[in-house]
């Protein structure tokens, strides 16, 4: 059953703005799906196929004359050759939306989209589905604490059980609302990664290390991210550790959170803080068998900050194609001073601190002063999301927001 994407408005735009369409994210996203389903007139191309990928990397100008465009070519990073042909349709016909495209690993197909087709493509970002989608909610606004947004918000009841299942599930198309088996799913889902993008494409020779890499991540994530830790309880260099937790990135596996950081304030924390951005797969590379496990296990915080952080930047990526990666922040200082999100807007701060118990107050968000410190910064309405039915003030500027609100 084909659940509503609700990045399909921005997809409908872009594809009349430039000569190609990418979009991109992680394996099993829905990528292929939604594209199929608003573009169905598309011949479709998937490089997954060995004969399409070879004749597509060998020889690409006899690839375009076998598929002339309008066409979908699904998983192209197989192929970047394929990219200078596609400028050269551009080029010579100006023809809007020719191409479709899709990818899961934007560590090799970056580079020959930005070398070849930088003006010429729109890029679009999708992740797993959403709370909003899964829930049939209507609301296409980006997640951000002011009154405005939350007198436009009408969001419907969702059960505090009904949360921590999503969360342990995950959001892969696949695994909601259906029967597939959770284990199997992710244990096959980690294999086809490991094998068509980390083995093929990064070129990493150990892929048990690399899974092991993956845990250690897991284990941290809505946490600091000390990669020469994590290097060293996997047992690899720090360099290698470095480079495979950009192939994480690349892979839209993870979501790395950069501190706030100010010439005026010397006392700020400068390590970053990493998200695996779908919750179920960090709970089966952690091991947790149940939500309930999860939900009381020593964790749940994290995982839970995981969550929200991952559905903010949905709603943000979902309105215009693009995440955020300028406007969110985190901050901390060395007094232990911490703001668990900060969105910049206009010349704005918006702290948002992420609890995962039901009744808040003031003590969860004394940290807010700090930002009346940063110069040439305006302190915006804060608030705590947690397990809140409702939107409860905490001061008159700052709230209680319940998670249904996102």
């Amino acid at each position: 059953m084909y659940i509503k994407r609700h990045i399909e408005d921005v997809l409908k735009e872009a594809i009349k703005e430039k000569g190609a369409l990418c979009i991109t994210g992680a394996r099993q996203v829905g990528k292929s799906t939604v594209l199929r389903t608003l573009f169905s007139e598309y011949k479709e191309l998937s490089l997954d196929e060995s004969r399409l990928r070879n004749l597509a990397i060998k020889q690409p100008e006899e690839f375009f004359e076998q598929f002339p465009p309008p066409v979908f070519v699904d998983e192209v990073q197989y192929a970047p050759s394929l990219f200078s042909y596609i400028k050269l349709y551009i080029d010579r016909t100006g023809e809007k939306g020719a191409f479709l495209l899709s990818g899961s690993q934007r560590y090799e197909m970056m580079q020959g989209v930005t070398e070849s087709l930088a003006g010429r493509i729109s890029l679009i970002d999708l992740y797993g589905l959403s709370m909003r989608e899964i829930f049939n909610d209507i609301c296409r606004d980006a997640f951000i604490p002011t009154e405005e947004y939350l007198e436009n918000r009408k969001p419907q009841p969702i059960k505090y059980n009904e949360i921590w299942e999503n969360i342990w599930r995950g959001f892969f198309p696949e695994i909601v609302g259906q029967n597939t088996n959770w284990s199997r799913f992710y244990s096959s889902y980690i294999r086809t990664y490991l094998d068509r993008d980390v083995s093929k494409l990064a070129q990493v020779g150990d892929l048990l290390k690399f899974e092991s890499f993956m845990v250690a991540v897991a284990v941290r994530t809505g946490g600091l991210l000390n990669i020469a830790e994590v290097a060293k309880d996997t047992g690899i260099s720090q360099p290698t550790a470095e480079r495979w937790l950009s192939i994480l990135i690349a892979s839209n596996i993870v979501y790395v959170l950069k501190p706030y950081h100010n010439n005026v304030l010397k006392r700020l924390i400068k390590t970053p803080k990493v998200y695996f951005l779908d919750t179920g797969l960090a709970s089966y590379l952690v091991g947790w068998d149940n939500a309930q496990v999860l939900q009381n296990g020593a964790m749940s915080g994290m995982i839970f900050e995981t969550f929200v952080i991952s559905e903010i930047i949905k709603s943000w990526t979902n309105k215009d194609g693009v995440t955020p990666n300028m406007n969110f922040y985190f901050f901390r200082d060395k007094d232990g001073n911490e703001i668990d999100l900060l969105i910049k807007q206009s010349g704005t701060l918006y702290p948002i601190e992420i609890k995962k118990h039901i009744s808040c107050d003031s003590s969860d968000i004394t940290a807010f002063k700090q930002i009346d410190r940063i110069p040439d910064m305006k302190r915006g309405n804060g608030c705590v999301v947690c397990m809140a039915n409702d939107v409860l003030p905490i001061t008159k500027t700052d709230k209680a927001i319940g998670v249904r609100y996102l």
